[in-house]
């Protein structure tokens, strides 16, 4: 039986979708609004674009402040969290010999961007190392701390991890190594809407947060949040008209003026956020807190329900299970792809309709099973997987 909040969304009743981490999915409700912005833009082009909107961004940049719980100067759109990123790396500027701290967790596109920069500017690349099953918070602080070192400049965590849906205590991790003088970069690309986010409060430099996943907004929404004493250094990924104009003649922030505009492009996603978390606060009674722990309760009963079909135990504390939960396959050989992860999520969407990542992780022969609980969910989904699973491993 589909969730009866199903309905909201277009996503194909014949598949049983359960990766709403990786591209998130957007309301009909949310889509339809996209659409007459399009259409206001295409009516009147050189209006919108040299008169009306910047107006608009700053209305749905307010909006965003008050769900993240920061200030609204503090923040600025950005079309997804690796492309914070790499403002935020490639405007840094290290020297040979720094090192930059990461973890053996972290998405595959940033340690790209990592090694990128490493290799232009002569840095060292750093991996925290920790495992999956078995390990606390404790075990990820301590990996962490002990990897950094005085050259240690830069040290980028994950809110939420990727490949094994890990709530990590960046709270913790970044007021110590804040204090020891090493910047934080927190890659939040599954923070919104899965977790109730205070920005200051977390003690980082920045905070990367993708907007199409949890919050449920078009594809193309994200922000940055950028602590006020690193925001003259901070540069957009793409420089155009915004750099060089006068901030105080325009009586906007300079980081506003660049980051706003990197050229033209379709802005309608960024201002499709407050439709988006209106629209998901309304659909359930109780609104957002109500959301992420139905979420949460939903991630929790299906990892427990695979761990016990695949004999395992419990990987990891419920503390750090939001609304993404990963359970240990049995090894195999078989044919990976860096993208689109393992023959056995194709024969499982071939044969079963599932619609399931299973990610080689930490190395090539091995296999997670993550799976996301979102409102188009329901404990149902989660019985197909695990009838189906079964079916699956000995192929």
């Amino acid at each position: 039986m589909p969730s009866r909040y199903a309905r909201h969304w277009t996503l194909n009743p014949k598949v049983t979708f359960l990766n709403h981490g990786s591209y998130g999915a957007c309301p009909k409700e949310v889509l339809a609004y996209q659409q007459e912005l399009r259409q206001t833009i295409e009516e009147q082009p050189v209006q919108f674009f040299m008169r009306d909107i910047y107006g608009h961004i700053d209305d749905a940049r307010k909006t965003l402040a008050q769900f993240v719980k920061a200030r609204a100067q503090d923040l600025v759109f950005i079309r997804n969290t690796t492309e914070g990123v790499n403002s935020i790396i490639r405007s840094f500027g290290f020297t040979p010999g720094d090192e930059i701290l990461v973890t053996n967790h972290g998405y595959n596109a940033c340690k790209n961007i990592v090694d990128f920069v490493a290799q232009k500017t002569g840095a060292r690349v750093v991996v925290a190392e920790f495992g999956f099953e078995g390990i606390n918070s404790e075990h990820v602080i301590e990996a962490i701390w002990t990897s950094v070192s005085p050259k240690t400049r830069l040290a980028i965590i994950d809110h939420v991890t990727s490949p094994t849906g890990l709530v990590l205590p960046v709270k913790k991790m970044a007021e110590k190594l804040e204090r020891s003088g090493v910047r934080v970069l927190i890659d939040g690309a599954h923070g919104p809407g899965m977790l109730d986010l205070s920005m200051p409060d977390l003690s980082a430099s920045w905070y990367v947060g993708n907007l199409h996943k949890w919050v449920c907004a078009p594809k193309g929404a994200a922000f940055m949040w950028m602590r006020e004493d690193v925001q003259s250094k901070t540069r957009p990924a793409v420089i155009s008209h915004g750099f060089g104009l006068d901030a105080n003649e325009l009586d906007r922030p300079w980081h506003h003026l660049e980051f706003d505009w990197v050229g033209t492009q379709d802005p309608t996603a960024w201002l499709s956020v407050p439709k988006a978390i209106d629209v998901l606060d309304k659909m359930v009674d109780g609104g957002w807190d109500v959301i992420r722990q139905r979420n949460r309760t939903l991630a929790l009963e299906a990892q427990h329900r695979l761990s016990m079909a695949l004999e395992r135990d419990k990987p990891v504390p419920d503390a750090m299970i939001g609304h993404l939960a990963a359970v240990k396959l049995p090894s195999s050989n078989r044919p990976i792809s860096p993208l689109f992860g393992t023959e056995y999520q194709q024969i499982l969407l071939d044969q079963f309709g599932i619609e399931v990542p299973v990610i080689p992780w930490p190395g090539p022969s091995d296999r997670l099973l993550r799976i996301s609980a979102a409102l188009h969910n329901d404990s149902d989904d989660y019985i197909v997987l695990s009838d189906a699973i079964g079916k699956v491993l000995p192929c």
